[in-house]
C-alpha cells in the first residue's frame, strides 16, 4: 500500500508541474489548467491522506484501499474529461455559427463589389 500511495504521490506532483509548465509557457489556457490542477490535487490528498481513503473506502463499500483508490481517481478524471467533453461540444457549435457568420458576410461582400447591392 505504500508503495501505490507513493507512486501515486509522484504522478501527483507530475501532473502539477506539468500543468504549471504548461501554463507558463501558454500551451494551456488558465481557465482549463484549474480542472487539471484540482484532480492532480485531488489525488495528492487522497495519497497523502490514508485515513481519509480508508474512511472513503468504507463509506463507498470497498474492503481494499488501492481499489477505493482507482475508483477515486477514475471517478475524479472521469468528471475531468466530461467536462472538457462540454467544452468542446460548445466550441463545436461556436465554430458552426462562426463558419456561418463568414459565409453569410463574404456573400454580402461578393454582392457590394459586383454592384448588386
Amino acid at each position: 500500500m505504500e508503495r501505490l500511495l507513493l507512486i501515486t504521490t509522484l504522478i501527483a506532483i507530475a501532473l502539477i508541474l506539468t500543468v504549471l509548465v504548461s501554463l507558463r509557457r501558454a500551451h494551456i489556457r488558465a481557465e482549463y489548467s484549474v480542472s487539471w490542477l484540482a484532480a492532480a490535487v485531488i489525488l495528492l490528498v487522497l495519497a497523502q491522506a490514508p485515513g481519509l481513503l480508508g474512511r472513503l473506502a468504507a463509506w463507498l463499500g470497498i474492503a481494499d484501499q488501492p481499489t477505493a483508490l482507482l475508483f477515486l481517481v477514475t471517478g475524479v478524471f472521469l468528471a475531468v474529461f466530461y467536462r472538457f467533453s462540454i467544452i468542446i461540444s460548445h466550441l463545436r457549435d461556436a465554430n458552426i455559427a462562426l463558419a456561418q457568420r463568414v459565409a453569410i458576410l463574404e456573400f454580402r461582400l461578393e454582392n457590394v463589389e459586383d454592384g448588386r447591392l
